[in-house]
């Protein structure tokens, strides 16, 4: 008799916080599961609370209110066995023993917990901080059929809780995670699920989270793997979707056989990780349910769509979870304010964006121009508002104080302090959400206006390097349903400009920016020293300007607006330097 296990993955969108919303969803999806005969039902990392909650873990009130919905969802599992994501608190309510857990469910009541062996410190991460890791590796006879869970980072290490839960018996593991998006990362992910299922010899049921959070967005891309590491079910990328397939568990067994590297283990070291236990859930019932659609196999994102997704869904999920409905976007003529406002079209519809152009006396017709039409391609209203009134007087107003110093930069800024502040007028007096347009690029070297430009409530496009910027771009108009690019190409050909002095660009400050983007990515994102880049063939005198460019501007960077994260280290949580700091690398 073939033993099958029918597995659902329950791959939504959480808010953190939200208890009763996460877990009225969690219902919803129990419900769908059971209707589709599904043995066994998980869902995401801590996906009662939502992921990270961070210092919300500090407040009993948080956890109580958690425990009790991890009993609504209890309740709800009637005939069916639950995995879910929680926080675990002992009996006795001690504060200092919390647990990134999973609950199994079965039948209306909690079997047990799994807590989490592998807390991550690095990067986005620190659990270490709220959490106490598990020491033990269950396993869980399900429908007759033995399923390892673990959690996350628990999956990323070749001998961890997975490899005890093989050796104890396990045919399937089923991991529960929130995993932080970055451009390229799904690809990598697969490839270690595909190699933990084939070195183990059992199925592995990835199932990741979607949407945004703060500068977090999780792209599902959940996937099942065989016993011999082919994907045989994918979810879709920043979707919701239950996902169901059927698993042939007797193939692990005749899989097994033909392996012989388990058998060669050292037991002793699988002991070091943690101890295995089976407890027994349900008996194997064989039922008369008909064979499920085909699980679903969704292609894989390239690089370029992957990012635009998750800066859509990053904006979305911000503007929306934080409780605003409309955003507001100014509109320079420039390609980083037409992606920011392309993608806010994309994320929240056009009826909830405004563009507002605000020439100076330096703006060209052009740039005014594209505004408009790129305003009349998303079909967004677009206010102009002169900026010269008030530069006239701020000019009057410290003409005193500048006299005898010769113009610089501080009279540059002030055109950008004033539409920053026409800007945050319009969202005080209506209630919109100020979206900010600069890139990785400006934000790595200063290249930008405290209280001006950075002014605002979100910076869609704060880890997305200038290069990047104009591959999103290209790839949108590419897609575009009307058969015309939505971003007008004189926006992609003029030079890039911050037009607050005659004839400027881009380029007089900073390198050409086919050379600058790869300086800033030794540099902030893979910690290459001053001979390393050189040697790397880069200009000498521009690694210099971007080493020192780049620290010295730590300052403005921590005054900047949360943005979506999709490089793997981003300006924030994932880059912790001291703002006051006078170590200098040689030759800076």
């Amino acid at each position: 008799m073939q033993r099958n296990l029918r597995l659902a993955l329950g791959q939504f969108n959480p808010t953190v916080g939200d208890i009763a919303g996460n877990t009225a969803r969690i219902i919803e999806l129990i419900d769908e599961a059971r209707s589709a005969h599904a043995d066994l039902v998980a869902f995401p990392e801590l996906a009662v609370t939502g992921y990270p909650p961070e210092d919300l873990l500090f407040k009993p009130s948080f956890l109580s209110d958690s425990a009790a919905a991890v009993q609504r969802v209890a309740a709800a599992a009637r005939g069916i066995a639950v995995i879910v994501g929680c926080p675990a608190v002992p009996s006795n309510h001690s504060g200092d023993d919390i647990a990134n857990a999973a609950a199994i469910i079965n039948d209306g009541r909690i079997i047990d917990w799994y807590r989490k062996m592998y807390l991550p410190n690095y990067g986005v991460f620190d659990e270490d901080r709220y959490f106490r890791r598990g020491d033990l590796c269950p396993v869980y006879v399900i429908n007759g059929c033995p399923v390892g869970v673990n959690i996350c980072e628990d999956i990323w290490y070749p001998i961890g809780p997975a490899a005890v839960q093989r050796d104890a018996g396990a045919e399937v593991i089923v991991n529960i995670n929130a995993s932080p998006f970055h451009a390229g990362k799904a690809a990598q992910r697969e490839r270690m699920i595909a190699t933990r299922a084939a070195d183990n010899g059992v199925f592995v049921a990835y199932l990741n989270t979607v949407g945004g959070q703060d500068e977090l967005v999780f792209d599902g891309a959940s996937i099942v793997c065989a016993p011999d590491g082919s994907v045989i079910a994918r979810g879709p990328s920043f979707e919701d979707r239950l996902i169901v397939a059927d698993l042939d568990v007797d193939s692990v067994f005749r899989q097994r056989l033909r392996d012989p590297r388990p058998r060669k283990e050292n037991p002793n070291i699988l002991r070091e990780v943690g101890q295995a236990a089976v407890v027994r859930v349900s008996d194997y019932r064989r039922g008369s349910r008909s064979g499920p659609d085909e699980p679903p196999m969704c292609r894989p994102m390239d690089e370029v769509e992957e990012v635009y997704q998750a800066l859509v869904v990053g904006t979305r999920d911000y503007v929306r979870k934080s409780g605003f409905r409309k955003t507001l976007v100014g509109l320079s003529g420039g390609v980083d304010s037409a992606l920011t406002a392309t993608v806010a079209v994309d994320a929240l519809g056009a009826d909830n964006v405004v563009g507002v152009t605000m020439p100076s006396r330096y703006s060209s017709e052009g740039s005014v121009g594209d505004s408009q039409e790129l305003a009349d391609n998303l079909g967004i209203p677009l206010w102009r508002i002169p900026i010269e009134p008030a530069h006239l007087a701020f000019t009057e107003m410290l003409a005193d104080r500048f006299a005898g110093t010769e113009p610089n930069t501080a009279e540059e800024n002030v055109q950008a302090r004033i539409r920053g502040n026409v800007l945050m007028t319009i969202s005080n007096k209506f209630g919109w959400l100020v979206l900010t347009t600069g890139n990785k690029s400006e934000m790595a070297m200063g290249y930008a206006t405290l209280y001006g430009d950075m002014a605002g409530g979100f910076a869609v496009l704060k880890d997305v390097p200038k290069t990047l910027v104009y591959r999103l771009c290209r790839w949108r108009n590419a897609g575009s349903h009307s058969g015309r690019p939505i971003i007008p190409q004189a926006v992609l050909d003029k030079p890039p400009s911050a037009e607050l002095r005659p004839d400027q660009t881009d380029q007089d400050t900073l390198p050409p920016y086919d050379d600058l983007d790869p300086i800033i990515k030794a540099y902030v994102e893979d910690d290459y020293g001053y001979a390393d880049m050189v040697a790397m063939g880069h200009n000498p005198d521009w690694v210099r300007q971007v080493m020192t460019y780049v620290d010295r501007n730590e300052y403005k960077r921590r005054q900047a607006p949360p943005g979506v994260k999709i490089t793997p280290r981003a300006f924030g949580k994932d880059r912790r330097l001291p703002i006051v700091n006078r170590y200098r690398p040689t030759a800076q």
